[in-house]
């Protein structure tokens, strides 16, 4: 669906969310996708407004009535219209601006109005070429809309009444009693595409949610549910690298001081739900913006937009005095364990992540050799790029 890699605003009018909604516990970044595929399949659309123009032009050709007219010179300002608002939504999407998703919705309802009308108008005109003509078209056009909105199952399940329920009812007043046939027929064909399209549906929603849950799993830890190293370098290629970035980030490298031995002492159980107890004090300590993250084993990582190095000093002091707080368990247990943090800056100590990991592993090397649960952050590249020749020097 090409209109779903644009983001459309979510109906706002009463009648609109009901058309447009999808069921009470899907996620609302789902509910936006399934707003945006209505806005593609443009062969679809495109096949649809050809289809109603040029049967609407015909039959009013071949019987040339004012209500015959007055449908297809409906048909041509709708279609119209219709397209405008497509389009001019599709540009405003594109450029992150508010879209006329209200309108557009009500429009899709109008034009299949238009199209039953013309159904209608044809069975009782005694005309059974035009009957057949408009009758099979919006039989075809049925099909469309089903695959078209599917992503709003009720306004699909509206569209498609009105563009074959009045079939049934100019088979009433058609004067062949035959036609009751299909005053019968078309309520359970209407039914049976109005539950294929919930059925599309639900399929789309499942398949996206899927979609929805490995990506969070390919970007976070499982045991703490912390971004991991993929779900981190994300992060700093997102923040760092866009327009709209902030001047410098900080990599904030924490490693747990005695943690290897609640592993050895308590086993691996204990070791995992320190871990989890660890990521939830972690998770509380940082702002929201930060990006909070294991990167494997007893070693967590915090992505901030803080830069001032007198502030990283005092939160990176504030990180280790509070992990290093005690942890009860579960089963009973009080855990003592320390906290060391190494901090480097970007882009001082580089612009990519690999290389500000190395800086901050080289400043959380130094906080451990000087006795463990410190904070040290890396010298400055001055300094660094000064001292070359002996080594570069760590600074806190």
């Amino acid at each position: 669906m090409s209109g779903a890699a644009l983001r459309y605003s979510l109906p706002r009018w009463r009648l609109t969310r009901w058309l447009a909604d999808a069921g009470p516990d899907v996620p609302a970044e789902i509910r936006t996708a399934l707003v945006a595929s209505l806005f593609g399949t443009l062969p679809i659309f495109a096949g649809g407004v050809i289809n109603s123009l040029a049967v609407s032009f015909l039959i009013a050709w071949r019987i040339p009535t004012l209500p015959f007219q007055l449908w297809c010179a409906f048909e041509v300002l709708c279609c119209l219209i219709r397209l405008y608002v497509l389009v001019d939504a599709r540009r405003k999407a594109a450029r992150g601006e508010p879209t006329w998703t209200d309108g557009y919705l009500l429009l899709g309802v109008a034009w299949a109005a238009g199209v039953g009308a013309g159904t209608f108008l044809s069975l009782i005109s005694g005309d059974w070429v035009a009957a057949t003509l408009a009758c099979l078209s919006a039989a075809a056009m049925v099909g469309g809309i089903c695959f078209r909105n599917f992503g709003a199952p009720r306004m699909a399940g509206v569209m498609i009444a009105l563009t074959l329920g009045p079939c049934c009812f100019g088979a009433l007043f058609a004067g062949e009693p035959i036609m009751f046939v299909t005053f019968m027929q078309i309520p359970l064909y209407l039914f049976s595409m109005t539950l294929a399209a919930y059925k599309l549906n639900a399929m789309l929603i499942s398949t996206m949610r899927a979609e929805r849950e490995n990506a969070f799993h390919a970007r976070h830890d499982m045991l703490t549910g912390l971004s991991n190293r993929a779900g981190l370098t994300r992060a700093f290629a997102t923040r760092f690298g866009s327009d709209a970035a902030p001047q410098g980030l900080a990599l904030i490298y924490l490693d747990l001081d005695g943690f290897k031995a609640v592993n050895d002492t308590y086993g691996h159980p204990a070791g995992d739900a320190l871990l989890q107890l660890v990521a939830e004090r972690l998770r509380a300590l940082v702002r929201s913006s930060d990006i909070a993250a294991r990167i494997g084993g007893d070693e967590f990582v915090v992505l901030s937009e803080q830069t001032e190095r007198v502030q990283l000093q005092r939160i990176g002091e504030r990180l280790v005095k509070d992990i290093s707080e005690p942890y009860e368990l579960d089963s009973g247990h009080r855990l003592h364990i320390g906290a060391s943090v190494g901090i480097a800056l970007a882009p001082e100590h580089g612009t990519d992540m690999n290389a500000v990991m190395a800086a901050a592993d080289a400043a959380l090397y130094q906080a451990k050799s000087r006795g463990k649960s410190l904070c040290v952050i890396a010298a400055q590249r001055a300094v660094i790029d000064g001292q070359a020749s002996t080594g570069p020097r760590l600074l806190h």
